[in-house]
């Protein structure tokens, strides 16, 4: 067996959400000097005096390895970092941690999302706040109760520093959980942001009883709209159909354990989007990205509606049940 490398021994976690303490128990069970950064003053004491996150990953007892803080710059003498905040909060988290960023620092970015105000992916917000460090992306089908208990995972980790990649797969990879690696991060980025909004749109599907044979169709025609965005933004067609573009939309779109197609399910009950929200202490992340996603179609001249559709339901302005009829009233076109 390969011998794995120790480059990169201590690695930093940014947020204590569920995704961010499944990835800080990955690290500590590889091996890792885990130390993770939560806002939330009870998800620090909790995990270092109980091992759990009572907060957001309850029942799932924490390694060891994993230490928590609420002070940024305790993150300062990290090998690497993984940057797993909200979306629309990664700028300002990165620039509090900026005067602390090294020459070089690998950050991984897990958030899927775009940026509201700027219609920026992830690795162009690290870019734009901190061009020293080294983006790389980390992104697929995974759950994170799935990872914190070990169950077997495979995702894409894009970095377009190859040899940095691939000491990144080898710090963070083990036999349940595979990095599968790639040069194309804003690929990568593109299938995490878009299948978020398709999950919406196929809870809306199941919540309204249309079958499995509708939810099939907007999985598929979903699909065609992020290969037909991605490639407009010079992404690469393979990387959008593995494990970060088509293999996270099947399960994004697959199960109620997604926050966002569960909030589509309720939507297509008729529970409204401020209810759904209101009853939540984790981020939705399609919410936010619909939106973004609409202006940057019409930006690049992309065909988009089930996603414009979904931005239209979110923002008010029209009703699931107008959506819906004006997506089955479009023109029949050919497939391809």
């Amino acid at each position: 067996m390969k011998k794995r490398s120790q480059n990169y021994q201590k690695i930093g976690v940014i947020g204590g959400g569920a995704w961010g303490t499944a990835l800080a128990q990955r690290l500590a069970l590889a091996g890792r000097d885990t130390l993770l950064w939560a806002y939330e003053d009870q998800c620090v004491s909790d995990i270092n005096k109980k091992r759990q996150n009572s907060l957001y990953l309850p029942d799932i007892n924490l390694h060891n390895n994993i230490t928590a803080t609420s002070d940024i710059k305790d993150l300062a003498d990290m090998d690497a970092i993984l940057s797993v905040a909200p979306a629309q909060h990664t700028r300002n988290i990165l620039e509090e941690f900026s005067p602390f960023i090294r020459e070089g620092l690998p950050i991984v970015l897990c958030s899927k999302g775009i940026e509201i105000s700027s219609h920026s992916f992830m690795s162009q917000v690290l870019d734009q706040v901190s061009p020293k460090s080294v983006a790389a992306v980390l992104s697929g089908p995974s759950f994170a109760i799935d990872v914190a208990r070990g169950l077997p995972t495979a995702v894409t980790l894009a970095c377009k520093n190859k040899i940095i990649g691939q000491k990144l797969v080898e710090a963070i990879g083990a036999p349940t959980f595979r990095p599968y690696l790639s040069k194309d991060v804003i690929g990568a980025e593109v299938g995490g942001a878009v299948k978020n909004v398709l999950a919406i749109a196929c809870g809306i599907v199941i919540g309204k009883g249309f079958g499995k044979s509708a939810h099939a169709a907007v999985i598929a025609r979903g699909y065609a709209e992020m290969t037909r965005f991605g490639i407009a933004l010079g992404c690469k067609l393979e990387t959008l159909g593995g494990l970060c573009g088509l293999g996270d939309l099947v399960l994004t779109c697959s199960s109620e354990q997604s926050r966002n197609m569960s909030c589509g399910l309720s939507l297509g009950k008729g529970i409204t989007l401020n209810e759904i929200i209101s009853s939540r202490n984790s981020v939705t992340e399609g919410v936010a990205t619909a939106p973004v996603l609409e202006a940057m179609a019409k930006k690049l001249n992309v065909d988009m509606p089930i996603c414009t559709a979904m931005s239209h339901i979110l923002s008010g302005k029209v009703n699931v049940d107008e959506a819906i009829k004006q997506l089955l009233s479009r023109e029949i076109t050919t497939e391809i």
